[in-house]
């Protein structure tokens, strides 16, 4: 046993800019073992420049200022593998708008043992006229981190996927959720896949499971209007935890600063502890 690990995940809106916000004060205030992030849109030396000290596996988006994600951890990391390539079709190549939005990485504890854990980002997609290609490019990725989720989630040892998976699951998940019956992240076709990987493929929301029976707590909120100061938000960033992790789970937290101009990014990062 390792004792407590802090696993978090944020959408950092650009490393950059979340650093300008004061992410550092934050993440010393909050110490976490681990950061899965998303968004990150920076080169890989500046990430690693930002995140001196960490052991640190970054995967860049092919198109620059886009996406990107990284693992952060406290602890060394034996294996890193990246993209969803691999399980798509046969001899598929991964299109550019894939790229930066998947990572993985085995952490190794203190003890020896090993925590898998996944940065995720997702597409967010768009209802919008002229925009219908963004969606067939959502549900083709959703259907590669479908298939990797089934192969994870059977692991024997604990496995995390985390990040913005831009999906609201549930009417509680979305503050207006009544006006956005038809807009990208709340349709029904994508919140079934959500069903079936915390169902058929046995993954915990671990958000849901120690956030109550809700409305809310949110994870992203628009920069404009009063979104924030009314709460009026989305849960669209997650910690799913497989079998041998969800009872491990000691609480999870959505680490909501206490006024807009405190923000560093437009999510919240979302904080689990773990006793492994």
């Amino acid at each position: 046993m390792c004792g407590v690990l802090i696993v978090a995940t944020a959408n950092v809106n650009g490393i950059r800019a979340a650093f300008r916000r004061r992410m550092d004060a934050w993440i010393a205030d909050r110490t976490p073992d681990v950061l899965l992030l998303q968004e990150v849109r920076a080169p890989d030396e500046l990430v690693r420049e930002y995140l001196d000290g960490w052991h640190v596996a970054h995967e860049p988006s092919e198109l620059k200022g886009r996406a990107g994600v990284a693992v952060a951890s406290r602890f060394p990391l034996r294996e890193v593998r990246t993209g969803l390539a691999q399980h798509g079709p046969a001899g598929e190549q991964e299109p550019p708008v894939d790229t930066g939005r998947w990572i993985e990485a085995d952490v190794v504890l203190p003890d020896g043992g090993l925590v898998t854990v996944v940065s995720a980002y997702l597409h967010s997609g768009s209802t919008n006229p002229g925009q219908e290609h963004t969606m067939a490019a959502k549900y083709a990725h959703l259907d590669k981190v479908t298939a990797r989720l089934a192969e994870l989630g059977e692991a024997a040892h604990p496995v995390l996927t985390a990040g913005d998976l831009n999906i609201a699951h549930r009417e509680v998940d979305i503050a207006n959720w009544k006006g956005n019956l038809k807009s990208a992240g709340f349709l029904p076709d994508e919140r079934a896949y959500v069903d079936r990987w915390t169902g058929e493929l046995g993954w915990t929301d671990l958000g849901r499971a120690h956030g109550g029976d809700g409305p809310g707590p949110f994870t992203w909120w628009t920069w404009r209007g009063k979104a924030y100061e009314n709460d009026r938000g989305w849960r669209i960033d997650y910690q799913l935890a497989n079998a041998a992790l969800a009872e491990r789970a000691l609480k999870v937290e959505v680490d909501r600063a206490p006024s807009y101009e405190e923000r560093w990014s437009d999510h919240a990062a979302v904080v689990a502890t773990y006793d492994l």
